[in-house]
């Protein structure tokens, strides 16, 4: 066992992640990131018609070009980003320089943009990590022409549209059967689709964090509090802006969307407003916990200080006898009397259990 796993809980401040705090809020557009070049890349290739499919994988950005203009639906998905590659399979395809920086960028904000003679998107598929409780993101870009998707993804190691490609699999399948616009809803939906998984996690964390506070609320419910805001507004920032993204398909008038499909797109944005309504809910339930908390703490210190007064009462008779009997004076009533000693400490037993008495029958504890 690691010598520092539970060495983090002696230290307040390392509960609360700080180094989380600067990855959320340290994003600047004016400045140009630097995207780290993948090692390598990956291209997969689903080219297909109601009766055909040619699936591949190559390592070559320029094996897929052939797919471009060959009368069937292609989809070409390239896993890893670098610049030189993204450049060549853009010229080759005819996508605009403005678009190709938007693949190569990081930490854009979610967009659509409509630059002929394609329709791009940009915004993030989001994972939800068990050991560390974080939301990461990863961004995707995909481009809409003529028969033809492209997307291009920064982690060849995960995804979410393995059900995709399984329906691509199915002969005459309402993938098959259907052109290039309905499979970019499809991606579109399962990225959305996925938000919710990711939700569901954040919900079951909000639930067992709602019983740890009722049960302890100590500095570790604090911090937990304060990480699960944090990711919070990483999803906020992440799922908001879709909504205008898709809204941007729905009102598109490009030849490249059949009219028939933007009622699927519609559907997509019933989801993401959802989504939305959902996220702010999650939020309002954050602040009631927060609220909940400072309740937990100022009602346990009121319970402190109630015991402390009720202490302090009882002992007040104790200390006014024993000061009294305790004064220089050389006449003082049963000073030399040969029970007096008893008399006193009677008085200083029976007088509190008298007050106690009294403070319950008032129900003052």
């Amino acid at each position: 066992m690691p010598e520092n796993k539970y060495l983090k809980y002696f230290k307040v401040a390392s509960l609360f992640n700080t180094r989380r705090t600067r990855d959320i809020f340290q994003v600047n557009p004016t400045v140009v990131p630097k995207r780290e070049e993948a090692q390598e890349i990956s291209v997969s290739v689903f080219d297909y018609s109601p009766e055909h499919l040619h699936e591949q994988s190559f390592t070559g950005i320029a094996d897929c070009f052939p797919f471009k203009d060959n009368h069937h639906t292609s989809w070409i998905n390239i896993d890893g980003i670098r610049k030189a590659d993204v450049e060549k399979v853009c010229n080759y395809f005819n996508i605009h320089v403005l678009i190709q920086e938007d693949i190569l960028s990081v930490s854009q904000r979610p967009k659509m943009d409509d630059l002929d003679p394609v329709l791009s998107c940009l915004l993030n598929m989001l994972y939800f990590n068990d050991r560390t409780g974080a939301v990461e993101t990863e961004q995707i870009s995909i481009i809409l022409g003529k028969d033809f998707v492209l997307s291009f993804q920064e982690d060849a190691r995960r995804d979410v549209f393995d059900p995709i490609r399984e329906k691509l699999r199915v002969s005459n399948s309402k993938l098959r059967i259907s052109g290039a616009d309905y499979l970019c809803y499809a991606l579109l939906d399962m990225i959305v689709d996925n938000y919710y998984v990711v939700m569901e996690k954040l919900s079951e964390h909000i639930e067992l964090l709602e019983e740890k506070i009722i049960r302890s609320s100590n500095t570790r419910a604090l911090a937990e509090i304060n990480n699960l805001r944090k990711e919070l507004i990483v999803l906020k920032r992440n799922v908001s802006p879709v909504r205008e993204l898709i809204n941007g398909f729905i009102r598109s008038d490009s030849d490249l969307l059949e009219e028939r499909t933007t009622k699927y797109f519609k559907d997509i944005y019933d989801h993401i407003v959802q989504a939305n309504d959902l996220a702010e809910n999650y939020r309002d339930m954050m602040m009631n916990l927060q609220d909940l908390y400072l309740s937990n703490v100022n009602l346990k210190m009121n319970e402190v200080m109630k015991v402390m007064a009720v202490v302090t009462c009882l002992l007040a008779p104790a200390t006014v006898i024993g000061g009294i009997f305790g004064m220089n004076f050389d006449r003082i009533p049963y000073l030399h009397h040969q029970y007096g000693f008893f008399i006193a400490v009677g008085l200083m037993l029976v007088v509190p259990v008298w007050m106690v008495f009294l403070f319950r029958r008032r129900g003052w504890f």
